[in-house]
Parts: C-alpha cells; sequence; structure tokens
C-alpha cells in the first residue's frame, strides 16, 4: 500500500478542510436503498452470499476518487491511499457478539471471494473485539444489520474528529413487489466529502450492483 501526500499549499480543497476541522467540525450520512434485485439474482445463480460482494463493491466503489480514501498517516500527514482494505463485522449467534477482522483485496472478484472464504476459515469462529490481528491503516470499515431495513442511521464517533475514511453499514434487504432493495448507510466527513461525494458514492455502488455480471464471472 502507498500513501501519497496532499500538497495543501496547492490543494484546492483546503480552505473547506480546514473550516470542517476547526470552524465547524462535523462528520455526516447519507442513506440509500440500493437496487440490488439483478445482483442477489446473479449470486444465487451462484451459490454465493451477499456480504462479501457487498465488501468488493463498497472498496471498489471508494477507490474511485481519492475523497473515500483520504486520511492522516501515522506521523499525521494528511494525504490518501493509493489502495483500501475492507475492515468488516463477523456476528457469533452463540453469545450475540461481534469481531472485526479484515481481508486483503483485489480488483478480480473471484480472487478477492477466495481470500474472503480463506479468511472465514481461519478467523471467523475467533472470538473478541479484533478476529484478526494487525489491521492494516488502510482498512475502511463496513459492516451489516442484516436483521432489520432502516430509512438512516449514525454512528457517533466520540474522538478527535480527525477519523476520515468513510463508515459505511448494510442493512437487511426488502422487497416491494418488483424490485429487491439494500438500505446502505455512508458516513463521511465534510472535511474531505460534502453531498456531492456521498451521491457520487451511492451511484457508484449502484452501478456495480447493475453492472455485477461484468465483475461476478
Amino acid at each position: 500500500m502507498a500513501f501519497q501526500l496532499i500538497d495543501r499549499a496547492r490543494w484546492n480543497r483546503e480552505p473547506y478542510f480546514m473550516h470542517y476541522m476547526q470552524q465547524s467540525k462535523c462528520t455526516f450520512s447519507m442513506t440509500a436503498n440500493l437496487n440490488a434485485t439483478t445482483l442477489l439474482e446473479r449470486l444465487r445463480a451462484r451459490n454465493m452470499k451477499l456480504y462479501p460482494a457487498f465488501l468488493y463493491m463498497i472498496v471498489r466503489t471508494a477507490h474511485g476518487d481519492p475523497a473515500f480514501r483520504t486520511s492522516f498517516d501515522d506521523q499525521g500527514r494528511l494525504g490518501y491511499w493509493d489502495r483500501l482494505m475492507p475492515c468488516y463485522t463477523i456476528f457469533h449467534p452463540e453469545d450475540r457478539t461481534f469481531s472485526a477482522t479484515w481481508t486483503a483485496f483485489d480488483d478480480d472478484f473471484a480472487l478477492f471471494h477466495a481470500n474472503y472464504v480463506r479468511d472465514q476459515e481461519r478467523f471467523g469462529s475467533a472470538k473478541g473485539l479484533w478476529a484478526r490481528p494487525d489491521m492494516p491503516a488502510n482498512a475502511i470499515s463496513i459492516s451489516s444489520i442484516p436483521w432489520t431495513s432502516f430509512t438512516g442511521f449514525h454512528l457517533q464517533l466520540y474522538n478527535e474528529g480527525e477519523y476520515l475514511l468513510p463508515i459505511v453499514t448494510g442493512g437487511k434487504y426488502f422487497e416491494d413487489g418488483r424490485n429487491t432493495w439494500l438500505p446502505v448507510s455512508l458516513q463521511v466527513h465534510h472535511a474531505v466529502c460534502d453531498g456531492y461525494h456521498a451521491s457520487l458514492f451511492m451511484n457508484g455502488l449502484q452501478q456495480l450492483a447493475d453492472t455485477c455480471e461484468d465483475w461476478l464471472d
């Protein structure tokens, strides 16, 4: 993984960044229903689960714009990662706890899915907050709430307000008689993302869902 430093003296977003990091520090969230009709049909035909495909779509969409990969490095310098890894949650029904783990990303879905299956076999039953050690710095947080659909979801972060990477949460998909919809909530820091970027992210997810035949094989 590579971290590209931002030349803040020439960065056209610098005034916005400073405003939302100092004067009006804030994050915001957007929730949209993803039309997952075609995606679910294709996954079922292949006897594959939705979760790894969802993880793949999130990371691939985030790769489409540096705004979704902007962060501070371990020295406090601002920049963006060239690639991200999904950090995601695993639910343990026997005691109703969860663990976080991560899987190496690959643009080839078949390879990523193989990585995911291998990691599930190795870390899926591990208990504790962190199922897999050595979480990479370029990990993007993704989780799922498959027990209920929602129209909005907001995660309150009580820290210094310097976590800049997106946080994505999926809900329980539902049908309206014609299509199947998947609620997706995106939380971003306003210092690096505006409503335009959030819309770009949601539209990118929908495009991947609509064209899943191209990348599932």
